[in-house]
Order: structure tokens, then C-alpha cells, then sequence
């Protein structure tokens, strides 16, 4: 029997269902009691660090875990289990940790994007148990906005390269913390988790031990969920946003199945983008909770919803926050949630106020369960000009003339799956975005969506120079020489496709294989 600590925030279904997958039973903890009695404890930390410590005192955890911590009783902490361990973080300053180990939590000091999301490696610093059936040269799966810093460096396990190098797991004893997340590092993450259940059966030092480890270029597979005219839930895809065909809704197969093979082809992440979002109640449509579900149960990577997040009035009159909606995408195995049309709004609302209101679904969201679980969705066209003076919105020299032959354009960011466009460009969007809170841009393209032309490459670096989060590419590609060239011309940490890898046109590991024999650094 396994505890799981849950004090309420994030996606620990895919905790449970990993833990299950390998023949475990879960019981997760209702009192301090709970804690006490545990054989194993595992503690999947995830959101913001403040509101985690304050949950793990309202609900009176603190003081049993501790005693459990220091009775040196086997013990696995993830993510923010990880940082609650230490005495203080630069997150929340003013609130105290448990200070099981000493040292501090700093936020990341580094050039390179953050949160720093993604598939990196481990450099192993000392033997555990941990690893028995490791090579060492295998990538896990991390996505954090800080890391720990110990006093003791005897207590480090593992260490990470982002930047400069940072300690990505520790093990005082019977007591194990990772900065990855085991839950969503796919096979090797899962034998992480089957050698801690097993218990310790004597040390193991991999036999590849690297000197430094390289973020690998994030392949995503996109799954466009919408009901068709029978009610089914299905996936779909469009050409520049229209999924119709023949008067029909294209019809590309069951979500659950999709995304299980995608998982199998080797996706290092999978996101749902429920096109219906806009029409229906989300905490009403229970068939995309369920694919959620479903597909958590045995796909072990990262799982990103979008549609619908925002703050809803239902037809009894109930308001729901968009924290409510978000809340139960995670409850229901999401990792991440996607916002689009209402980070739009959210936008126009600050530039007009001139700050934020913190009730926007981005502020709502990130506050709970921090910036790294909030993506905006960016849909934008291009708007072609004569001159850069003609508009006051952020305007590039483009290689690709317009119609009248004009050599400038911006881009415009749209609501409504595109059909509306605002006065709004997407430079501002995402600047404003990553103020409200947001973690990473999921920048699509109206212009190339479902054309197979190639991703556009010079929105994209106008938005890496705009932004020092994360950006997912998306929108064009249609085969394995694009995905080089948006990873070679651009520092886009991800690219996504989806109609190409729905129908088997260009396959994952084939765009993997691609990369790596031109030197991009994939997850095997």
C-alpha cells in the first residue's frame, strides 16, 4: 500500500495511475493520521510554493510529516515535494518550508527561457537504489521556474544542466526528492517509481555517467477534440481553422486511441485542443473529462487541455471561476491547461486599465498552481503594410512579400477559433501574458495552418526576441525537414503537428531520427 499526499492542487491522478500501472495499491491521506501510519509516502508537490505550505498547515500535515521525514521512513517527493523539504524559496519569501534539509530554493538565473520545461538528462552524482536498470544516459522530464540549493552536498543525487548546473534530485537516507517528474518521464520515469516501491536492494551506479546534459527539442503531437454531427466526440483537423469536409466534420479517430499511439510513437508531449470549448460548459462536458481520464491511465507524458477556460455563468445563474474550470482539467489528468480567446480579453482588459485586476483566468490559475501550468494559445494572421509608420503595433521586414507586394507586416491576434480579429498584435500579447502569469506560448499560425508549408519562421523569432518564456512552434508542418528548419532557424524550444502525424504521413521517430542525425538534440 502507497500514500499519496494530496493536499489538493494539480494533476496527481497520473501519480496514482503510474503507481497502479506497476501493481500498487494507493491510498491517499485524509488526516495527519494518515501520514503516521504510511509504509511509503510519496508527495507530488505541484502549483506555487507559498500556497502548498499554507494547504499543508490549514489541513494539519506539516507536523506529522515531519516526524515522518525524520523518523527516516520511505519517503518520494516530485517537483514541489522536492522544495517543500528546504527551509525557504525565493517564490514565497515570507513563508517558511519544512526545512528537512538545509538550503533554499532559488528561482532560476539564467538567459535561457523560463520556466525551463522539457526533457533533460541526469548527472549522477553518487549510487542509489534508484537507479538499478538505468543506463544514465536517459532523459526525464522537468518543468520548474526553481530549483534547490543545499547546504549539504552529500545529500545530492543527481544534478542538471540549464544554463549552469543545478541539483535535480537529493537522498538523505530513506528520504528521495526529484526535481522531474517520474510520473511523466515515460519508461524511464516508471522504473524510477517500480525501484522506489521495490525498495532499497543495494546501491547502483549507472554504467553511463555523464559530465554535463543538453535539453532536448520537445516533438508534440496535437489532437483538435470536437463533437461531430452524431455527437461523437472525435478528432479532428482543419485547413486554416475550417475542419469541414464535404459538409462534414473530418473524422481522424477516437482521442483516447490517438493519443495511446502517440504515446507508443514516442511523443514527448500530447495536448488536446477541445475546438468546442467556446459552446459548451467544460464542467458539463464530461466526455473530453473523461478522454483526460482515460488517456492518463497509460500515457506517461505530459498532457496539456485548451477550450473553454474561463469564467463561466451557467444557465441556473452559478458562476464558476476559471480557476474552477482549470481545477477540474487537472483533477482529471491534465498537466497544463491551454488558454486562447480569453488571454485575448485578459489582455485589452489590462492595456485599457493600465494593471492587473488579478481575476484573469491566467492570474487566477498561476497563482494556485503557478506560472509552468498556464500555456496561451497565440492564433494570429499576418497583416501586411507599406511602411512600419502605418500602424503603431510591432511591425517586421518579412521575406515573404504581400499581395500588392508589401514588404512589412504584423500580425494580428484573433478570438473565436479565428474568425475575429482584434486590434491587438501578438508581441503585445505575449509580453502582457507573461506578466499575468503565463508559462508558455503555444504560437500557432492562421496563415499556415494545414498548408504543410513549413512553419513561419519569422513570427516565431519575433516572438522569442518578444518573450523569455517557452515557445511551442505550431502551424505548418508537413514534413521532417520543417521541423530542422524551425529547431536550426529559430531557439523554439518545441515544435506541434498534428494533421500529419494523425494520418501517419510523417512519422514521429521518423522526425526524431531526422533531427538527431543533423545534431538536434531529441529524447531517444
Amino acid at each position: 500500500m502507497i500514500t499519496l499526499l494530496d493536499y489538493g492542487a494539480g494533476n496527481v491522478l497520473s501519480v496514482i495511475n503510474a503507481i497502479e500501472s506497476l501493481g500498487e495499491t494507493v491510498k491517499t491521506v485524509n488526516s495527519g493520521d494518515d501520514i503516521v501510519s504510511a509504509e511509503k509516502l510519496v508527495f507530488p508537490g505541484v502549483g506555487a510554493f507559498g500556497n502548498m505550505m499554507a494547504i499543508l498547515r490549514d489541513k494539519g500535515y506539516l507536523q506529522p510529516l515531519k516526524a515522518y521525514l525524520d523518523a527516516n521512513r520511505p519517503f518520494l517527493g516530485i517537483c514541489l515535494g522536492l522544495h517543500a523539504l528546504f527551509g525557504k524559496s525565493d517564490e514565497a519569501e515570507d513563508i517558511q518550508g519544512i526545512g528537512f534539509c538545509s538550503g533554499s530554493v532559488k528561482r532560476f538565473a539564467t538567459d535561457l527561457s523560463v520556466p525551463h520545461i522539457g526533457w533533460n538528462g541526469i548527472n549522477v552524482k553518487k549510487p542509489s537504489f534508484i537507479f538499478d536498470g538505468l543506463d544514465g544516459d536517459e532523459k526525464v522530464y522537468f518543468v520548474h521556474s526553481y530549483h534547490v540549493v543545499p547546504e549539504d552536498d552529500s545529500i545530492i543525487l543527481t544534478t542538471t544542466d540549464y544554463g549552469y548546473e543545478f541539483v535535480s534530485s537529493i537522498q538523505r537516507g530513506n528520504v528521495i526528492a526529484t526535481q522531474f517528474h517520474p510520473e511523466k518521464s515515460g519508461r524511464t520515469g516508471l522504473k524510477i517509481l517500480e525501484n522506489f516501491l521495490a525498495g532499497a536492494t543495494g546501491e547502483v551506479m549507472p554504467p553511463h555517467v555523464s559530465e554535463g546534459t543538453r535539453l532536448a527539442r520537445r516533438i508534440i503531437a496535437c489532437l483538435d477534440v470536437r463533437t461531430n454531427d452524431q455527437g461523437d466526440l472525435v478528432v479532428t483537423k482543419g485547413d486554416q481553422y475550417d475542419v469541414r469536409e464535404g459538409g462534414s466534420v473530418r473524422n481522424l479517430g477516437k482521442p483516447v486511441d490517438l493519443a495511446g499511439r502517440y504515446y507508443e510513437e514516442g511523443a514527448d508531449e500530447i495536448t488536446f485542443l477541445n475546438i468546442t470549448g467556446f459552446r459548451d460548459f467544460p464542467l458539463k462536458d464530461m466526455p473530453m473529462l473523461e478522454v483526460l481520464k482515460q488517456t492518463s491511465q497509460n500515457v506517461f507524458v505530459p498532457l496539456t487541455i485548451g477550450g473553454g477556460i474561463r469564467d463561466y455563468t451557467d444557465k441556473d445563474g452559478r458562476t464558476y471561476s476559471a480557476l474552477e474550470v482549470a481545477s477540474e482539467y487537472f483533477r482529471s489528468g491534465a498537466d497544463k491547461i491551454s488558454i486562447g480567446s480569453d488571454a485575448v480579453l485578459a489582455v485589452e482588459e489590462y492595456l485599457e486599465r493600465g494593471q492587473k485586476t488579478g481575476r484573469s483566468s491566467i492570474e487566477q490559475i498561476s497563482r494556485v498552481y503557478g506560472n509552468q501550468a498556464v500555456v496561451i494559445s497565440v492564433d494570429p494572421r499576418r497583416v501586411y503594410v507599406n511602411t512600419p509608420g502605418e500602424t503603431s503595433h510591432h511591425v517586421i521586414e518579412t521575406g515573404i512579400p504581400g499581395p500588392g507586394g508589401e514588404r512589412y507586416c504584423w500580425y494580428q491576434c484573433t478570438i473565436k477559433g479565428g474568425r475575429e480579429g482584434r486590434d491587438l498584435d501578438a508581441v503585445t500579447l505575449v509580453q502582457v501574458c507573461e506578466k499575468l502569469g503565463a508559462g508558455e506560448i503555444l504560437l500557432n499560425c492562421i496563415d499556415r495552418d494545414g498548408t504543410n508549408s513549413g512553419f513561419d519562421l519569422e513570427l516565431i523569432n519575433m516572438i522569442k526576441a518578444a518573450a523569455s518564456i517557452p515557445v511551442i512552434a505550431s502551424s505548418g508542418a508537413g514534413c521532417e525537414e520543417h521541423f530542422y528548419q524551425v529547431f536550426s532557424g529559430t531557439s523554439a524550444e518545441s515544435a506541434l503537428a498534428a494533421g500529419i502525424f494523425h494520418r501517419r504521413e510523417v512519422p514521429i521517430m521518423a522526425v526524431k531520427k531526422y533531427l538527431r542525425k543533423r545534431g538536434i538534440e531529441v529524447r531517444a
